[in-house]
């Protein structure tokens, strides 16, 4: 074996010692369902819903809201609008009539970002318990009962829940949330776990505390700064909602790449967590930083060696490896790949990060969304 390929050899052992070790801490801790100890319990609850120009959804999005088993003498709705399609008039309309929530609607004539308009939201809401939810989303019957229970634990201070289903019928996209649910699962098991789900998250109104107005991942930054506070956080799969996916890669790069920049500011913002606060400072913390932030630069450098590598054993022959590496996410974004399917859903995953690291370093990225088309067409 020459030097050039004990070192590719070493180079790709290095990347996946770490995934590999969370794959035998999942074999051994074996978790299941909440680590809560849930009670049943009717808290009042403020559902949060930000909206810009959901008039040809939000419908749709209350019939969802309207058909949890809960209370409605017991629910508020929170409604973030900074629509200029008459979205907020939508709502008033549809609940009028209704034995519906009561209604706050709070209306920004200018688009301040997602993350203002929540904090004022989350700050305005009475009721106990808080849960925020999306319009282009759907969410289980029992969700609110499934979240307040996980809450009634006190040293719980927030819960998400699990995509059950993709609309869209990607399989990458299927493949990504199943991994991230085990992943979510282990940690809130171990602790805490460190993404949480716009579409589908709670927490107790007394546990929160502000965000950063520029925020690209208001949901997991209420969450980590939840932790912060001392409470855990965690992730419960009966909590199931369902959104929309894609597999094509260029449209995946318009709905992940911003996703990963503000989960990667947020692994950087609050890196004085690391070695802290219990097993989320020490494993959790330290394992999302070496996906994200680590292991995507990794893998390039992985794929430059191999390819080294094979090109000084083989010539020319060689350079069949990054046309490999290519075939792989070109069959993989078509659902092409069969029983290896789910691993392009992880290399997928290191692209977004990858390229929202460059972008950040170039000092890019705005605290305001711009609208998915796709995902809103899926619900009308």
């Amino acid at each position: 074996m020459n030097a050039l390929v004990a070192v590719a050899v070493l180079s790709v052992g290095v990347t996946a010692l770490p995934y590999l070790g969370y794959v035998a801490l999942y074999a051994l801790v074996r978790p299941s369902g909440s680590p809560a100890t849930k009670r049943a319990c009717e808290p009042t609850v403020s559902i949060v819903l930000p909206t810009y120009n959901e008039a040809a959804i939000v419908e749709r999005k209350l019939d969802d809201l309207l058909a949890l088993d809960y209370p409605a003498s017991k629910l508020e709705l929170v409604l973030a609008d900074a629509s200029d399609d008459g979205t907020a008039g939508v709502v008033r309309s549809y609940l009028a009539d209704r034995d519906g929530p009561s209604l706050t609607v709070l209306h920004d004539d200018e688009r301040r970002g997602v993350a203002p308009a929540l904090n004022d939201a989350f700050q305005q809401a009475t009721g106990d318990v808080v849960f925020r939810t999306d319009a282009d989303s759907a969410l289980a019957p029992d969700v609110l009962r499934e979240a307040v229970a996980n809450l009634a634990d006190a040293d719980v201070g927030a819960v998400t829940g699990q995509q059950t289903e993709v609309l869209g019928d990607s399989e990458v996209e299927a493949d990504y949330r199943g991994i991230l649910a085990k992943l979510q699962s282990l940690e809130s098991h171990l602790d805490s776990t460190f993404i949480f789900h716009g579409p589908c998250f709670a927490f107790r109104r007394e546990a929160f505390v502000p965000i950063d107005p520029e925020s690209l991942a208001d949901d997991t930054e209420v969450a980590l700064r939840i932790r912060r506070g001392g409470c855990r956080v965690v992730m419960d799969p009966a909590l199931q909602f369902t959104e929309s996916g894609v597999s094509e890669f260029r449209k995946r790069r318009q709905r992940k790449d911003r996703r990963a920049m503000g989960l990667l500011k947020l692994l950087v913002q609050h890196r004085d967590m690391l070695g802290r606060y219990g097993p989320y400072g020490r494993v959790v913390l330290p394992f999302n930083w070496w996906f994200m932030i680590v292991s995507p630069w990794l893998f390039v450098l992985d794929v430059l060696l191999v390819t080294a590598a094979a090109v000084s054993l083989v010539g020319p022959f060689g350079l069949l490896v990054p046309l490999a590496v290519l075939g792989f996410g070109y069959l993989g974004q078509r659902d092409g790949l069969g029983p290896l399917q789910p691993l392009y859903a992880v290399v997928d995953s290191q692209v977004s990060l990858l390229v929202a690291s460059v972008k950040l370093l170039r000092g890019e990225g705005s605290g305001v969304w711009e609208i998915d088309r796709e995902s809103r067409e899926a619900f009308e």
